[in-house]
This record gives C-alpha cells, sequence and structure tokens, in this order.
C-alpha cells in the first residue's frame, strides 16, 4: 500500500520505538524524501519542521538511531519505527523524550521486581522477602531448589493449578535470588537474546 503524505501537508507522523526495550523514544514527521533516506541508510531521517529540511536523527550528536524496521499503520498515515539508539534521543540527554529511563518493562513482572526490592528493606519481622533476605543467599537459593523440585512433582501429576502456581512460587523466589545477587530479569533477557543470534 502507498502511505498517504497527502493528508498532513506531505507529512506523517514517525512513532519511534525501541526494538529492544518497546520503549517510546520520540515522535517526529517524516515526508517522502526523508522515508526514502531512512530506507537507503538504515539511519531514521526526519523532515524538520523548526529547521523546514531532512534531518538524520544523530547527525550532530552522533546518537543515530539505526532502522530496525518500519510498520504502517491501518491508515497509511502513521509510521511506527522500530529502531536501535545509539545514545539518548532526546535533544535534552535523557533517553526519551518523556525523560523517562530507556530500560525494558516485562509487564507485571517488572513490577513485581520493585515489590520485591522494596520489601527487602523492610523488618524481617513483617516481611517474608525482608526474612530471606536476612538468612541470606544460600537459603534464598535453597528455596528456589525447593521450588524448582515441586515444580517438577507437580509437572508429573495432572493438577493444573497446583502445577501452576507452584511455577508461580518458583518465578518469585527466582527474582528474589536475583535481586540477592544484584542482577534482573533483564539481565537474564539479554544473555537469551544474545544466544538467540
Amino acid at each position: 500500500m502507498t502511505l498517504r503524505f497527502d493528508k498532513n501537508n506531505g507529512l506523517i507522523p514517525a512513532i519511534i520505538q525501541d526494538s529492544r526495550t518497546n520503549a517510546v523514544l520520540m515522535l517526529g514527521y517524516m515526508d517522502q524524501e526523508s522515508y526514502d533516506k531512512t530506507l537507503d541508510t538504515g539511519k531514521v531521517t526526519f523532515f524538520s519542521r523548526s529547521k523546514n529540511r531532512l534531518w538524520t536523527k544523530g547527525e550532530e550528536s552522533g546518537n543515530f538511531l539505526e532502522l530496525v524496521e518500519i510498520k504502517n499503520d491501518c491508515d497509511q498515515d502513521t509510521l511506527l519505527i522500530r529502531v536501535k539508539p545509539m545514545g539518548p534521543t532526546c535533544h535534552k540527554g535523557t533517553d526519551t523524550c518523556w525523560g523517562e529511563s530507556n530500560t525494558s518493562d516485562f509487564g507485571f513482572l517488572s513490577q513485581l521486581e520493585q515489590v520485591i526490592d522494596d520489601r527487602r528493606k523492610k523488618d524481617p519481622e513483617e516481611s517474608y522477602v525482608a526474612s530471606l533476605f536476612d538468612k541470606g543467599i544460600n537459603k534464598i537459593a535453597q528455596k528456589v531448589g525447593e521450588e524448582a523440585v515441586e515444580v517438577v512433582i507437580e509437572a508429573k501429576d495432572d493438577s493444573e493449578e497446583l502445577f501452576l502456581n507452584e511455577s508461580a512460587d518458583l518465578l518469585f523466589h527466582y527474582l528474589i535470588l536475583l535481586k540477592a545477587k544484584g542482577y534482573s530479569l533483564s539481565d537474564v533477557v539479554a544473555i537469551l537474546e544474545q544466544r538467540h543470534k
């Protein structure tokens, strides 16, 4: 399908998204020429409304946006451009133009990592998570092993509910172990991504 550059004075919005973290980095505008240049060079190029010319992101800062893929929306008048950013995206030096950190977000699991981090600082008498941290790495590792064995046992039985509950327990305690070792889920995902290449 043909992109609808005719709708808004020859420009269409281009939403820029990190291909690794899925964070939305910025919004720019493209005309046909900047779109074609992006495809030709592999570096995202916009039409700058303030400069009234083509502008390749990073041409001054070196913080280019390497093209991974371009998707058109259903009306062919908006682009979703997935990129590998070569540094901060915003001209103010932040990862995104909304001042957010460009980190992986695993939905509820990322929230759970934050809950674990918050609870580890609580009184061990009042928080199960804090009590595990208080007992040390050996106890946390032992708990992960126990939960893993319970998952294996339930996998051999026919109770879906027990299997899923034990799986949740294992994942929860694994996140605690990662935190205790100073790592996060994103560190493990990065290794899996490297292996996938």
